[in-house]
């Protein structure tokens, strides 16, 4: 399971509170080449028919093909379908050449037929999002960054809860110091990319947890007056954090237990892998459930309309499936990667969007 993707799910969980309540960060346009229509469409009356050429799926016209093609070359190498493998050498054959927008088009289309997936009532499903987080670190500690990046003990699951864990740090064998919220925020997410003082970077990857069920802090926090109980958002609950850091911010973050340990690997610039092992592509990788979709499939996605306040109207286009994520579950289920650092999660956090999908199988 990709703890990026489980991450994003579990800082919902997190701010849920403030997902009707509160205005999330300025929104920011939807999948690339597709325009925002003025109110949300209703989607499509019934799925397009099984077997249809792609060209008959709502908004293919409008698609960025090329951007598509080259996320499908990048990532359709993890499958294991034969089907999937031989079109995927088709493609990367292909990718060698100087291929223009009408190509890919050409490609995808000759290439594919669509079989919509479909929830057992009918209805629509849902589409959430999710980013890869960037913070400020340090090499050694000072007043600010005081919170250790610890790696895994030799038995993680044995190391108590967060104040054990915490109290029993040992200074000198901290792989980074970071300001005390941004780690509790990362241990969320599950991974990060820290820039430290002297301009270097590293990725901070999952290492191991402490077995701990995580509990969301938004709510007790409502709930002893320390918040509004209509303003918990993920930034609200950051600027209390850094307000009180200290006791009264660890108090908090103690109530939830669940610790993650990190490793520190190189940023090369780039973005995370998936669970299936291949690097995720901004806007156009998703992370889904395993028991409907496999690594390396090539989906369309049509979400209409968010029930987040500053959402933006729709996200409509070609995905590949690369990531999975502890609540993603169901056939019609995606979790969207939307990029790295604070933009990313912007947006990300405005994502909750009924959802249609399309499953692309190859012709073989």
């Amino acid at each position: 399971m990709s703890r990026l993707a489980a991450g994003g799910l579990a800082l919902i969980a997190l701010t849920v509170a403030a997902c009707t309540t509160t205005p999330a960060p300025s929104p920011i346009g939807p999948l690339p080449s597709t325009p925002v229509p003025s109110t949300p469409s209703p989607g499509p009356s019934r799925p397009t028919p099984t077997g249809s050429s792609p060209a008959a799926l709502p908004g293919w016209s409008n698609e960025d093909h090329l951007a598509a093609f080259e996320a499908y070359v990048s990532g359709c190498g993890v499958s294991r379908e034969p089907a999937t493998r031989t079109v995927c050498d088709r493609a990367r054959g292909l990718s060698v050449l100087r291929v223009t927008p009408s190509d890919a088009r050409a490609f995808l289309e000759a290439n594919f037929v669509v079989s919509p997936a479909e929830t057992g009532d009918g209805t629509p499903g849902l589409l959430t999002s999710y980013f890869a987080p960037e913070y400020a670190a340090r090499h050694a500690p000072d007043a600010e960054f005081d919170a250790p990046v610890l790696a895994p003990p030799a038995n993680p699951k044995g190391a108590g809860d967060r104040v054990d864990i915490e109290a029993r740090a040992i200074p000198n064998q901290a792989l980074a110091w970071m300001r005390a919220e941004d780690l509790f925020f990362m241990q969320i997410q599950g991974s990060g990319y820290l820039t430290f003082e002297d301009g270097s970077r590293a990725r901070a990857a999952y290492a191991a947890d402490n077995g701990k069920t995580f509990v969301g802090i938004a709510r007790p926090m409502a709930q002893q007056g320390l918040l509004p109980r209509n303003g918990t958002s993920g930034d609200a609950i950051r600027g209390w954090l850094a307000a009180h850091r200290g006791a009264e911010a660890q108090a908090v973050m103690a109530l939830n237990p669940r610790y993650i340990f990190f490793r520190m690997d190189p940023d090369d610039g780039g973005d995370p892998a998936g669970a299936a092992g291949a690097p995720l592509t901004a806007r156009r990788s998703i992370a889904v459930d395993p028991a409907n979709w496999g690594y390396g499939d090539l989906v369309w996605i049509d979400a209409d309309g968010g029930n987040l306040r500053g959402a933006s109207a729709s996200y409509r286009g070609l995905v590949v499936a690369l990531d999975t994520g502890s609540a993603i579950r169901g056939p019609v289920r995606a979790d969207l990667y939307m990029g790295r650092g604070e933009a990313a999660g912007a947006e990300a956090g405005t994502v909750r969007h009924p959802l249609r999908m399309w499953r692309l199988v190859p012709k073989g």
